[in-house]
């Protein structure tokens, strides 16, 4: 077969799960077993254990286990008192359950638009919003426009880079508002100052869905905070707001992590560093390949620790490069296509394309390449081959 043939039949898929599992398969198992033999399958031992973990791992004094990273956004939300008549500020462009979480609890997400360069929400922005529209009232930030208690901020660390949390928490002291990180794609990401995603804000929240960087063999998530009664107000939401059992002062839910999911990421949270790292390479990798590509641009690292959950491009023609990829057997995603501010379920909030055009533009141009961390050198020299390819 010739070199040319040899390279087009080179399949490179977005994520190859079966890859990792290879590797650490006599381990998950031995935990899986032992798991089965101690008969403990809701908030037993190895949850408690991977709590301590994730805390010490994330800089934070408390972790508590929940059931995805969705419901650890509701949960931190309900902890935090928030519903009806309040508001919370995120950003458009990320995945449906950072704006789904608020809207579901009868509060309303206002959105932000982002830095075009990091994608992750622009203080800028908020900044705008607040000075603009917010007022104090009896000790409450009120929207002018809405009438709507403003109570949070939620930035999300899109694609394991941090936002800029510091001037995100500076606004949120200057309005006395919380802060929610959604860290779901995040996990051991650092800010420019050495602090770890979940560690800044009021409660992070993760996610340990299984494409995430720590993934689990099925859905899973925690959430991170400093303080004891925060963590104590978690603990009992996702248990059914019961404590002591069967006592009910308030109204939570079921968002326990399961046994098993814990015993699975306790193996898995052994090699992230080094799954992170390698994931770091890659991206190395790709920003020198494909430099020379004047179509295409590599993602824009801000500073601290980028764990690359994800490798998106900003490129020109992206749909017609994404069909041409797929043809060639090489994995790609847009994330995300359609941004949250004009979803059709918002509609109600009333707003338009351009009142987030940094995100609209976004969901235009952007797409994720392969960068997991079991790619070979041939399936890394494929993908820039094929990209280069197709400018020309």
């Amino acid at each position: 077969m010739s070199e040319f043939n040899e390279q087009s039949s080179v399949e490179v898929p977005l994520l190859d799960l079966k890859a990792q599992y290879a590797s650490i398969e006599t381990d998950v198992l031995r935990a899986i077993k032992d798991t089965c033999a101690g008969q403990r399958f809701i908030l037993g031992p190895q949850v408690e254990e991977l709590e301590r973990k994730i805390a010490t791992y994330s800089q934070c004094q408390f972790g508590i286990g929940v059931s995805s990273g969705t419901d650890a956004l509701l949960v931190a939300l309900m902890a935090l008192d928030i519903g009806p008549g309040d508001e919370v500020i995120t950003t458009p462009y990320s995945f449906f359950a950072t704006a789904g979480a608020i809207a579901r609890l009868g509060a309303r997400p206002i959105f932000c638009d982002i830095d075009p360069h990091t994608y992750n929400l622009d203080p800028a922005a908020v900044k705008r919003l607040l000075s603009n529209h917010a007022e104090r009232r009896d000790g409450q930030c009120i929207n002018s426009r809405t009438g709507g208690r403003i109570k949070a901020i939620m930035p999300v660390h899109l694609f394991g880079q941090m936002a800029d949390m510091k001037s995100v928490m500076e606004l949120a002291h200057e309005y006395e508002l919380k802060v929610i990180e959604d860290a779901a794609q995040a996990i051991g990401s650092e800010y420019r100052d050495g602090r770890r995603a979940g560690s800044i804000g009021d409660i992070g929240c993760f996610s340990f869905f299984p494409s995430k960087n720590l993934g689990a063999f099925g859905d899973g998530g925690m959430c991170t905070t400093h303080d004891p009664a925060i963590a104590e107000r978690l603990r009992i939401l996702r248990a059914h707001g019961s404590k002591p059992k069967y006592y009910h002062a308030f109204i939570g839910g079921n968002f326990r992590l399961d046994e098993i999911q814990a015993a699975v990421l306790l193996v898995k949270l052994r090699h992230l560093d080094a799954w992170s790292k390698r994931r770091q390479e890659n991206a190395a990798f790709y920003d020198q390949a494909l430099a020379t590509i004047s179509q295409v641009r590599t993602p824009q690292f801000d500073g601290g620790r980028h764990i690359y959950n994800q490798y998106v491009l900003r490129v020109e023609r992206r749909d017609e490069l994404k069909q041409h990829l797929t043809k060639n057997k090489i994995g790609t995603e847009i994330y995300y296509p359609v941004p949250l501010h004009v979803q059709e379920c918002f509609a109600y909030l009333g707003y338009s394309a351009s009142d987030a055009a940094e995100s609209s533009s976004a969901a235009q141009q952007t797409l994720a390449i392969p960068i997991y961390p079991e790619l070979g050198q041939h399936q890394l020299q494929r993908v820039v081959d094929v990209i280069a390819e197709f400018y020309g």
